[in-house]
């Protein structure tokens, strides 16, 4: 069934009001009439079968038939720090990250970022990702919306967020692998880690120092030089993988 992320609101009792656009991609996208069935989520820990009584071009009804705890969630937090990219690599860590189970996403700006101007992250950029976040945890059957922070310098995130353990991956790291960093969570329940990734051009040397000078963990991603958007995905994955948030419900 097609899945999708609504405001709570507009679950009043045992009837499901959707808006504009969700009526819009029911009707004229998949095509569904009265009869048919989907699954709403309220991120907040539920998700409701929802059989269609009417579907306009503007708003559709429905009533709910089952409502169930949401799944779908690792049991790791991870937090994504990425710098900032061009639009498109950037896009495509938001995309792909949701779908790994990636929790929550902190846009960076460091030294060699780039892909920003000195007025920061535009409302309309904010949207699109927001809306990119939530089409792919709709896809990958997530259970909650991934968090997207406003852009933070990399000192601001070091300082203002909090994980069991904090990495950050450098290319000049030449003795810790993320397996060893993170091989003492193996043990611990619910573990939160966050992933520093740099822009294009890496982070500096500086900004590593700096980053273990709070208590991050410089590692290595391998031999090899990824570009930045396949970075932030590896290391995600590794993590989730390393930690079992990977293995079959």
């Amino acid at each position: 069934m097609h899945r999708f992320f609504i405001p709570p609101g507009w679950i009043r009792g045992e009837t499901v009001w959707l808006g504009d656009d969700v009526a819009h991609q029911l009707r004229h996208v998949l095509r569904l009439r009265p009869g048919a069935r989907i699954v709403v989520l309220d991120d907040r820990g539920w998700e409701y079968e929802v059989e269609l009584l009417a579907v306009e071009h503007k708003a559709a009804r429905g009533t709910i038939c089952e409502r169930r705890p949401a799944g779908g969630e690792p049991p790791v937090r991870v937090t994504l720090a990425q710098a900032l990219l061009k639009k498109d690599n950037f896009e495509w860590v938001l995309q792909k990250g949701t779908e790994i189970g990636v929790t929550r996403f902190v846009p960076l700006i460091t030294a060699r970022t780039v892909a920003t101007s000195e007025g920061g992250v535009s409302a309309t950029r904010q949207e699109r990702w927001a809306r990119i976040v939530r089409e792919a945890a709709e896809q990958s059957r997530r259970g909650a919306l991934p968090l997207i922070e406003a852009s933070l310098s990399l000192s601001a995130a070091l300082d203002s967020l909090a994980a069991d353990l904090t990495l950050i991956a450098w290319e000049e790291e030449r003795a810790m692998s993320l397996r060893a960093a993170v091989a003492p969570l193996r043990i611990a329940a619910a573990p939160q880690v966050m992933v520093f990734i740099g822009p294009e051009g890496g982070f500096t040397a500086e900004e590593v120092a700096q980053a273990q000078a709070r208590g991050a963990v410089a590692v290595s991603l391998g031999a090899r030089i990824l570009r930045a958007e396949t970075a932030a995905t590896a290391a995600a994955l590794l993590v989730l993988y390393e930690l079992g948030a990977l293995d079959p419900a």
